[in-house]
């Protein structure tokens, strides 16, 4: 009994020194990696200072969580770099109002800072098990705006389109239609392109009016997009 009681009492010790820990961590992660890179949309910044990234991956890798490198999350899948979540999300400048639609759901760290911003997050994961474990983890971090979804993100998510915003965190070979279809007028897309032996172009996409505007941003290497072989309707 008394070991069990000094195990509890250095456990709570300790909580509180490992979490200002990560705090320092994190804040350092944005004044060096991303302030100094060009973040400066508020927003992103105060979401990236706030969402808990080591949460997001393993319990192994959860010292580099800070780090300025993705990691990997299991079933061939990584968290990306704090820079390039950043920046993406930057690219979307995301308002309090919108609703936004992510594609690769994967650790549902994109998600997480979406969220802190804007009112609603859909995300499609294709991965069952990724999925089902991301859904309980940001219900259990109170991310009630996060809604996860298990399906093919080729197809989008026409059952509640328009969409403000559109991230895609894999990379197609080419940029999905239904993307393009469930984008509204006035909104962003963010998706990298090209194919998966290679390094791909992360493009910005601007709907205007019914036309469509495509930029060549910077180049990038993601998991490849896929697809699901059983054909089924649409999400």
């Amino acid at each position: 009994m008394k070991s069990l009681i000094l195990s509890l009492l250095v456990f709570l010790i300790l909580q509180p020194v490992v979490a200002q820990r990560y705090d320092a961590l994190r804040n350092s992660m944005v004044r060096t990696q991303l302030e100094t890179r060009g973040i400066n949309h508020s927003a992103t910044l105060e979401a990236m200072r706030k969402v808990e990234r080591h949460l997001f991956v393993p319990a192994t890798y959860q010292k580099y969580a800070y780090d300025d490198g993705p990691l990997p999350i299991g079933y061939h899948q990584t968290i990306s770099q704090p820079y390039i979540v950043a920046y993406m999300t930057q690219l979307l400048a995301p308002k309090a109002g919108d609703r936004v639609l992510e594609i690769g759901t994967g650790s549902g760290y994109q998600a997480a800072i979406l969220a802190e911003i804007v009112k609603e997050v859909y995300t499609i994961e294709i991965v069952n098990e990724l999925g089902e474990r991301t859904k309980k983890l940001l219900d259990k971090l109170g991310y009630d705006n996060v809604h996860v979804i298990i399906g093919d993100g080729h197809k989008g998510l026409h059952t509640k389109a328009p969409f403000d915003a559109i991230i895609v965190t894999a990379a197609p070979e080419e940029i999905p239609q239904p993307l393009i279809d469930q984008l509204k007028d006035g909104g962003r897309m963010v998706i990298p392109v090209g194919p998966e032996a290679s390094t791909q172009t992360l493009m910005l996409i601007e709907k205007r009016d019914g036309g469509i505007t495509k930029t060549n941003l910077t180049p990038v290497r993601f998991v490849p997009f896929t697809r699901k072989k059983e054909s089924g309707s649409n999400l």
